[in-house]
C-alpha cells in the first residue's frame, strides 16, 4: 500500500485539500444560512444544488477534458470553485447561494474525474485494491477532518470561507508541480437506465434510496444540531462521527456481504438502522447527552453509508465482466440523482415535524430499502456465480473510478 501511495502522492495530497474544503463548506453554509434566517426548507433546497451540479459535471466534464486536457481543466475548475466559495460572502439570498452550490458541485465533480482518471491510468493489477482503499479513506476522512475546522473561527465571519478558498487553491499545487505524465483519457461507457433495471433492479433502487439518505445526513444533521442549540464544534462533531462511522463499518460489512446473499445485507443493515433512528428521534434533552448522541450518530452513519458499496457489489454479481464498468458508471449517476432529493426532503422534515423529523424520514427510507430487498429475495433466487468482492466506495465517486473499482473487486480466477 505504501508503494502505491508514494507513486500517487501528488494526487492524494491534492485530494486531501479538496475533501477537507468540501466537508467544511457544506456544514459551514448550513450554519451560516441558519444564522441569516434561512428556513430549514430553504437551506435544504440551496444545498441540493451541489448534487445537481455534480450530476451535470459527470456528464459534461469528460467532454471538456477530451478537448483541452487534464491539467487545464483541473486548474480552471479549481479556480472557479475557489472563487465560488468567496461568492457566498458577497450575496445573502438562497437563490444565489443555490447557484453557487450548483457551480461548486459541477467543479468538484470535474476535479474528481480528473483525479480518478489519473488514478486509473497509474494503477496496476497489483495495487488497484490498495489505491482504491486509500482513495476511499481520503474521501471520507477528509470530510470528517473538515468538520474540525469549524472550531477555527465563527461561521458568521469571513475566515472560514477564506480557508475553504485557500484549501481549494492549494489542491492545484501538487498536481501542477508533479512530473508524472497524465494518462490518455478515455471516457467510460454507460448502460441505459432500462437495461440496468433489467439486470439489477435491487442495485438501482438501493443506490437511489441510499443517495437520499446520505445527503439527508450530510446536510440535515447540521440543521438538527442547530435546532438543539449545539455549538458549532458539537455540530461538526456530529457530522464527523457519522462520517467516521461509515468509514469504520465499510470494510467489515463489505467482507461479510461477500459470504452470503447480499440482499440479506441490503435488507438487514437498513432494518438495523431503524431502531437507531427511533432512539435518536425520541431521545430526551439530546443536547445534555452528547456522548450518547455521538455514539448513536456513529452507528447510524455506519449502518447507512456502506449500503451503496454493497448495492454496487450486488449489481456486479449479476453482470458479465464486460458489462461491469458501464453499469457501475450508470449506477454512480443513479446515486447522484437520489442525492439531489436528500437535502430538500431533510430540510422539509425538520421544518414541518421538528428536529426529530429527519430521523423519522431516515427510518422510512430504510424501511423502503429493506422491503425492496426482501421482495427481491422472495421474487428471484440467489446468484452464486460471478461473485465479486465488495469494495468500499464513497458517495464522492464518479463514473471515472468505476474501471478501477471493477478490476479491484474481481475475485481471483
Amino acid at each position: 500500500m505504501w508503494a502505491a501511495i508514494r507513486g500517487s502522492w501528488s494526487l492524494f495530497v491534492g485530494m486531501i485539500f479538496l475533501m477537507v474544503s468540501n466537508g467544511l463548506l457544506t456544514t459551514l453554509l448550513t450554519l451560516r444560512g441558519n444564522s441569516l434566517g434561512f428556513s430549514d426548507s430553504a437551506i435544504g433546497l440551496m444545498q441540493s444544488g451541489y448534487p445537481v451540479g455534480s450530476l451535470l459535471g459527470c456528464l459534461i466534464a469528460p467532454r471538456l477534458i477530451m478537448r483541452v486536457g487534464h491539467i487545464r481543466i483541473f486548474a480552471a475548475l479549481a479556480s472557479i470553485a475557489s472563487a465560488a466559495a468567496l461568492m457566498h460572502l458577497v450575496t445573502q439570498d438562497v437563490w444565489s447561494w443555490g447557484a453557487m452550490r450548483l457551480l461548486t458541485g459541477f467543479c468538484f465533480s470535474g476535479l474528481y474525474i480528473v483525479a480518478e482518471s489519473w488514478l486509473n491510468g497509474t494503477a496496476s493489477n497489483k495495487n488497484r485494491g490498495s489505491l482504491l482503499s486509500v482513495y476511499f479513506v481520503i474521501q471520507t476522512g477528509g470530510i470528517a477532518l473538515g468538520q474540525l475546522l469549524l472550531n477555527f473561527s465563527n461561521p458568521e465571519g469571513v475566515v472560514l470561507f477564506v480557508v475553504v478558498s485557500i484549501l481549494v487553491s492549494f489542491s492545484l499545487v501538487p498536481m501542477l508541480v508533479s512530473d508524472d505524465a497524465m494518462p490518455p483519457y478515455e471516457p467510460p461507457g454507460r448502460i441505459t437506465l432500462s437495461e440496468l433495471f433489467r439486470l439489477s433492479p435491487m442495485g438501482l433502487a438501493g443506490s437511489f434510496l441510499n443517495g437520499i439518505s446520505q445527503t439527508i445526513l450530510y446536510v440535515a444533521l447540521a440543521l438538527y444540531g442547530s435546532s438543539l442549540g449545539l455549538s458549532k464544534g458539537a455540530i461538526g462533531g456530529l457530522i464527523g462521527c457519522m462520517t467516521l462511522g461509515g468509514m469504520l463499518f465499510q470494510f467489515p460489512l463489505g467482507k461479510l456481504s461477500d459470504l452470503m446473499d447480499r440482499r440479506l445485507f441490503i435488507a438487514g443493515i437498513p432494518a438495523l438502522s431503524i431502531p437507531i433512528c427511533i432512539m435518536l428521534a425520541t431521545l430526551e434533552n439530546p443536547a445534555d447527552k452528547l456522548s450518547l448522541l455521538y455514539l448513536l450518530v456513529t452507528l447510524l452513519g455506519g449502518l447507512t453509508l456502506p449500503v451503496y458499496s454493497i448495492c454496487m457489489a450486488h449489481m456486479n454479481d449479476h453482470l458479465d465482466r464486460s458489462q461491469v464498468v458501464a453499469a457501475s458508471g450508470t449506477l454512480v449517476l443513479i446515486l447522484a440523482a437520489g442525492m439531489t432529493l436528500g437535502p430538500t426532503l431533510g430540510g422539509f422534515a425538520i421544518e414541518n415535524f421538528g428536529p426529530e423529523g429527519m430521523f423519522y424520514l431516515l427510518s422510512l427510507i430504510a424501511l423502503m430499502t429493506a422491503m425492496t430487498a426482501l421482495f427481491r429475495l422472495w421474487n428471484r433466487p440467489a446468484i452464486n456465480e460471478n461473485r465479486v468482492n465488495a469494495v468500499a466506495v464513497s458517495s464522492a465517486l464518479t463514473p471515472e473510478a468505476t474501471a478501477l473499482y471493477s478490476k479491484a473487486s474481481d475475485r481471483e480466477d
